[in-house]
């Protein structure tokens, strides 16, 4: 989950430019910084938009849940949408390992594609079929993963 970008922060990088000219000495070094950081002010919030403008089906959560455990791999998960992009209902066609005795309650997180932790999930029921899933930061809100845990690197999926 992305927030929107600050709508003043192009303003506020437009005026810097029109004083700094305005003054009538041109100076290089401070322009190739602010040159640089305008650059990279765009190429953040053009990847946040880039984000933003990507929507998660239901089999890509499905996905995710095997991706960040290993004790659900191979489980075939089903994911309904709840909120789009933020809560998905998923129900595992075949139980968890049996590592866990009692899996309602347990958390555990979820890695989408690139191999990130994009959120998480916490078993509704004992015998793990049952998962809610959040998605970015309403994992975090949710307290199933931490907030810097949250697009971490994740190669492979997670044991015990």
């Amino acid at each position: 989950m992305t927030t929107s970008p600050d709508p003043r922060l192009g303003d506020d990088l437009e005026r810097a430019c029109a004083a700094d000219l305005a003054r009538g000495r041109h100076r290089p070094r401070v322009t190739r910084r602010l040159v640089l950081v305008a650059a990279g002010v765009a190429a953040v919030l053009g990847a946040a938009a880039a984000v933003a403008a990507v929507r998660l089906s239901t089999e890509d959560v499905a996905r995710s849940l095997p991706a960040g455990t290993a004790a659900l791999i191979g489980t075939d998960p089903t994911c309904t949408v709840v909120e789009q992009d933020v809560e998905y209902h998923c129900v595992l066609s075949r139980a968890a390992a049996p590592e866990v005795s009692d899996w309602k309650g347990t958390v555990e997180p979820t890695v989408d594609a690139t191999k990130h932790v994009n959120g998480g999930c916490r078993a509704l029921a004992s015998d793990g079929l049952e998962w809610q899933c959040y998605l970015g930061q309403a994992a975090v809100d949710e307290q199933i993963i931490s907030q810097g845990y949250l697009g971490q690197y994740a190669p492979e999926p997670g044991h015990g």
